[in-house]
């Protein structure tokens, strides 16, 4: 892909429209009108509303030099963007007049374009909140679960268009390398371009059948830190890419991995991987797993693209391309991402109550692991939401004997995807019968990773005490009840001695270090 280029004249041109238009909506209003910069347009802020104007400009991947095609793409905006922010935005708006002297609403023909949407409140981003330390995961959350649902609403790819097949993916991969080749080092590329390549040969098959299953879908394209906002109490996202339909029309995966991406460059692995683990609660796209990592990758290398044609732009023409464009080092993540390969697997057993649920989630966010909870896929299995009430007599129902093997092997076979995906992995369940435990040791023996039981316990008060106030609270995937916690006091298989060799043993009933619980778990099986 060849550097940026634009018509010189456009851009000036652009530029005069931009700062006629902040003027016009100065004098409509007391505010001051804020003029904002991106490498494909200007967006201008007047206290109620938000004016966004395509630059005229030809990029490797845009071509917005003709003004009925910036039309079009306004109107693709609108439409696109309405399908998660349908209150922020409101209409293309068409510019009369001159460039110098624009008018909003008039006769004649239009000599640009504006997408008028609803202004937010300023740190309202999630890369503005990011940055002020008040991002927390319960935000993530609810963010996880309403893209999980946009997902599953959108429509899907037929098999005769080109979205989201094994050629599209790495085609879109060499562009992304191609126009870093402007700003990077040789050296840097082709080492990453050789392990991109290699590891895009083995996914092809699973890019095919994720296609053939329906998971590319018309998602959002752009989903990073500073396209997604807080509006009271609603997470969502806005801006989705609306140039280019083989952009968005992508893996849902690749479309969540843009954010835990960004989650990582900024240094926040434990919210990157709490939002992940949200994510694949909602969604269960666990088999998806496998290809989450070259897809990290891939977002990772197009932020490092995007923040260089910024500084570039910055500069002017001529000026000598920067390697470092400063921000997060996203290039240095993307070589990071790839090296990074540590699948070992760890079960938890404990009564309901012990604090494995709890403790799990801590444990994945220092670590960067894969979860994997057997209240939600037991549901699951049966059409079932995680807060679905499903509570039974025991033994009965999704509780009978058959269901709950039947959990246990989903279970595994979801761990095997995310152990041969390379990740650190855990699996959320009580494992009280050692035919249970045994089935996941020997997996794991199979494919030569690390095995760990965290084996969390508490006095039997404080357990009933902790299941009491789940079930009161319902905002938990547990059904588990007094009831069914006696019976497990009654009637567990205790672990083998040959079992707790392999056991860190935590009694939750008091304060967990954490930070020492990862540095045991990760130093178990290694030379």
């Amino acid at each position: 892909m060849p550097p940026p280029t634009s018509s010189d004249s456009a851009e000036v041109r652009c530029r005069r429209l931009a700062e006629a238009l902040r003027r016009l909506l100065q004098r409509a209003g007391d505010p001051p009108v804020a003029a904002i910069e991106t490498h494909i347009s200007w967006v201008l802020l007047d206290g109620r509303f938000a004016w966004k104007v395509k630059k005229p400009v030809r990029l490797g991947f845009l071509d917005f030099e003709d003004l009925a095609t910036r039309k079009r793409y306004c109107d693709e905006e609108l439409r696109l963007n309405r399908r998660l922010a349908p209150q922020l935005y409101l209409e293309v708006v068409p510019i009369f007049g001159s460039v110098d002297a624009p008018q909003l609403g008039g006769a004649g023909e239009p000599i640009e374009y504006a997408v008028k949407m609803r202004q937010f409140e300023p740190g309202a981003l999630l890369s503005e909140r990011l940055a002020a330390g008040r991002l927390d995961a319960a935000q993530l959350e609810r963010l996880a679960g309403r893209l999980a649902h946009f997902h599953d609403e959108a429509p899907a790819a037929g098999a005769d268009t080109p979205f989201g097949s094994a050629a599209r993916i790495e085609a879109d991969t060499t562009q992304v390398l191609d126009g870093l080749a402007a700003f990077v080092a040789p050296a840097v590329l082709s080492a990453l371009r050789e392990r991109l390549d290699a590891r895009a040969r083995r996914l092809r098959p699973l890019f095919e059948r994720r296609k053939a299953a329906g998971r590319v879908r018309e998602g959002h394209g752009d989903l990073h830190l500073a396209n997604a906002v807080a509006l009271g109490d609603d997470i969502t996202a806005f801006d989705c890419i609306e140039f280019d339909p083989g952009l968005r029309w992508i893996d849902v995966c690749s479309d969540i991995a843009f954010l835990a991406m960004d989650l990582l460059a900024h240094d926040r692995p434990d919210l990157a991987f709490r939002f992940l683990d949200a994510w694949l609660a909602a969604s269960g796209e666990h088999d998806g797993l496998p290809a989450l990592r070259y897809y990290l990758v891939y977002r990772a290398l197009v932020r490092a693209l995007v923040a260089r044609i910024r500084a570039a732009q910055a500069r002017g023409p001529g000026a000598h391309p920067a390697d470092h464009p400063g921000g997060p080092d996203y290039l240095g993540l993307a070589q990071r991402l790839e090296r990074e390969h540590d699948p070992r697997l760890l079960v938890t057993h404990g009564l309901s109550g012990s604090g494995k649920s709890h403790l799990s989630q801590r444990l994945l966010e220092r670590v960067g692991a894969i979860r994997l909870r057997s209240d939600v896929e037991r549901k699951r299995l049966f059409g079932l939401g995680a807060l679905h009430d499903a509570s039974a007599g025991p033994g009965e129902g999704i509780y009978a004997a058959d269901a709950t093997q039947r959990t246990y092997e989903r279970l595994l076979a979801l761990a095997m995807h995310s152990l041969d995906a390379g990740y650190p992995t855990i699996v959320d369940a009580t494992f009280l019968r050692a035919r249970e435990r045994d089935a996941f040791r020997d997996a794991a023996r199979s494919r030569g990773v690390p095995f760990t039981i965290l084996h969390c316990r508490a006095e039997p008060s404080l357990l009933r005490e902790r299941v009491a106030a789940r079930r009161a609270g319902g905002a938990d995937a547990s059904d588990a009840d007094l009831a069914i916690l006696e019976r497990q006091l009654a009637g567990h298989e205790p672990l083998r001695d040959d079992e707790r060799a392999a056991a860190i043993e935590v009694d939750t009933g008091g304060p967990v270090d954490v930070g020492a619980l990862a540095a045991r778990w990760l130093a178990q099986g290694r030379a």
